[in-house]
């Protein structure tokens, strides 16, 4: 057997080949466009044995402190042909110690934890790891499923909340792009709530222009306000769930719960299989997750291949800049809040 690993600059035979290997939305050029326009650069590699393309794999790549070089990294992939997962990471594994000289390879598959890929893992060299970015544990819902069967799945509340929200006269749409700043100033309300960062307005458009269609934007308006939003990404396989807000008033009218059901009604019309929720931990968020299905799924998790004898440091160190990094996105983003609504004061 004799795999080669080759870039591909085409776009839409990079598109092409993730959805018909059943790929993740983040594998999709869009999503590696993003990442490359704000502090990664990206590799789109395709695996091939003679004319078959066994898999794929949007590598990218972040720069790291001296002398740790550079982190590589491939959010919920590779995709392969089933069966063949472990050679497509050992052929991934020696394309990037020679093109992109790293302190490791890191995975976080889009694969089940039970898988035979997964189990492989340990014997190949690769080792589990708590730096995690994309939460293995999540719950995904079978599209494939009638809407029927959907509902019965889901705690009675939901099922209430579903109706009760959906008497409000709320209007539920996809956003157009003149609407999505609405939408981000719902979410840095939701993330002051909360407590969590975010990232700067210039990011989420790029995702919203990069992917285009692959990233719907959905909506609940009451009147021409904003009062929940949900976005997604997604391939002809699966849709991702990618950020997500209410204000208070959309809180009071359970919102969030018609506005999910309507956008997972959408990817169900579309044709898509899999409705991923993106994570599950032990939040309030969560909880309201978990209410929408009897099962949770686990993925694969985190997976790092040493390339240098310096991984053991690097391994120390990451969740110390980790932690470093939130605590900017948050102070950044609180200034950020406390700035428009000083500029809204003013006007006002």
């Amino acid at each position: 057997m004799s795999l080669s690993v080759s870039p591909c600059p085409d776009r839409a035979l990079w598109d092409t080949i993730v959805n018909e290997l059943g790929g993740h939305p983040q594998q999709l050029w869009g999503w590696g466009a993003t990442k490359a326009a704000h502090g990664w650069s990206v590799d789109r590699v395709i695996v091939r044995e003679d004319d078959v393309v066994v898999a794929a794999a949007q590598v990218l790549c972040r720069s790291l402190p001296f002398p740790l070089r550079r982190l590589a990294y491939i959010p919920r992939g590779p995709q392969a042909l089933p069966g063949r997962e472990a050679d497509a990471l050992e052929a991934l594994v020696g394309y990037v110690r020679a093109a992109h000289p790293s302190v490791a390879l890191s995975i976080e598959p889009d694969w089940d934890e039970a898988s035979d890929a997964v189990r492989a893992l340990p014997g190949a060299g690769w080792k589990a790891s708590t730096n995690t970015i994309l939460i293995g544990r999540t719950l995904i819902l079978d599209l494939r499923r009638s809407e029927e069967d959907l509902l019965a799945d889901m705690t009675k509340k939901h099922r209430q909340y579903i109706r009760k929200s959906g008497r409000e006269g709320l209007d539920l749409r996809r956003v157009v792009r003149s609407e999505l700043p609405a939408c981000l100033d719902v979410y840095r309300v939701t993330a002051e709530r909360a407590g969590f960062g975010i990232h700067e307005d210039s990011y989420y458009l790029d995702i919203f222009d990069n992917l285009g269609d692959a990233s719907p934007v959905y909506a609940a308006f009451q009147g021409t306000d904003v009062v929940a939003f949900l976005w997604l990404s997604t391939t002809d396989a699966t849709s991702f769930e990618l950020y997500g807000g209410m204000t208070d008033e959309g809180e009071r009218l359970r919102a969030n719960y018609a506005l999910k059901w309507f956008a997972i009604s959408e990817m169900k019309a579309r044709g898509v299989h899999r409705y991923d929720f993106n994570g599950l931990l032990n939040d309030g968020v969560s909880r309201f997750k978990m209410g929408w299905a009897k099962h949770e799924d686990q993925l694969a998790g985190t997976w790092d291949y040493p390339l240098s004898p310096l991984y053991p440091v690097f391994s120390r160190a990451l969740p110390v800049a980790k932690r470093g990094m939130q605590l900017a996105r948050r102070q950044a983003g609180r200034a950020v809040g406390a700035a428009r609504r000083v500029r809204a004061g003013r006007a006002s």
